[in-house]
């Protein structure tokens, strides 16, 4: 019976060790895989643009933007967008360097259109336009040994279902996030 007993607990200190061992090994910074970022060029001008990106392996990544407009201090058609993407990144560090993006936006614009009646530019109000489109963006990724990330981007999409509502065909993606990896 004794030896049940300290068979309990050779077996039982054996794992606490080797959970102690696992818990105390913390990842590098550039290795974590969750970032939350601000995209500090549209701050300047009255955007709000956060992402979240969710690192799945060393070469990819999924994440989510949202951008709305909370000051109507210059001519911004754009009421707000939610863009999910897909990352691939080129570079030799955990989820950095240069990458490729596909995305996919569906967004709010002011539903104004310039029309061609007889070879006159005239503008016609409407609606807001709700949209999806389909895009791609080129950036870069830089990581410090605090976790803070640094990425210029530029992409575009074109708009899929309600163009003709509206005197945009596009959209564009742009912007310097900076943001922290944990």
């Amino acid at each position: 019976m004794k030896t049940n007993y300290i068979a309990i607990i050779l077996l039982f200190s054996v794992f606490t060790t080797k959970a102690q061992k696992q818990n105390s090994i913390s990842a590098s910074p550039s290795e974590k895989r969750n970032e939350l970022k601000l995209n500090v060029l549209f701050t300047s001008l009255g955007l709000l643009d956060i992402a979240f990106e969710r690192n799945l392996n060393r070469k990819s990544s999924l994440g989510i933007s949202g951008l709305y407009v909370f000051s109507q201090r210059h001519d911004e058609d754009t009421n707000f967008q939610i863009s999910p993407f897909y990352r691939r990144y080129f570079g030799k560090k955990h989820a950095s360097g240069f990458f490729v993006e596909g995305f996919t936006t569906v967004g709010s614009t002011d539903g104004k259109q310039l029309t061609d009646i007889n070879g006159n530019l005239t503008l016609n109000e409407g609606p807001d336009v709700i949209d999806l489109s389909l895009g791609l963006t080129l950036g870069s990724k830089w990581i410090t040994k605090n976790g803070i990330t640094i990425e210029p981007f530029f992409g575009f999409g074109k708009l899929l279902f309600n163009a003709d509502k509206t005197d945009h065909s596009q959209i564009n993606r742009l912007g310097i996030n900076v943001g922290y990896r944990f």
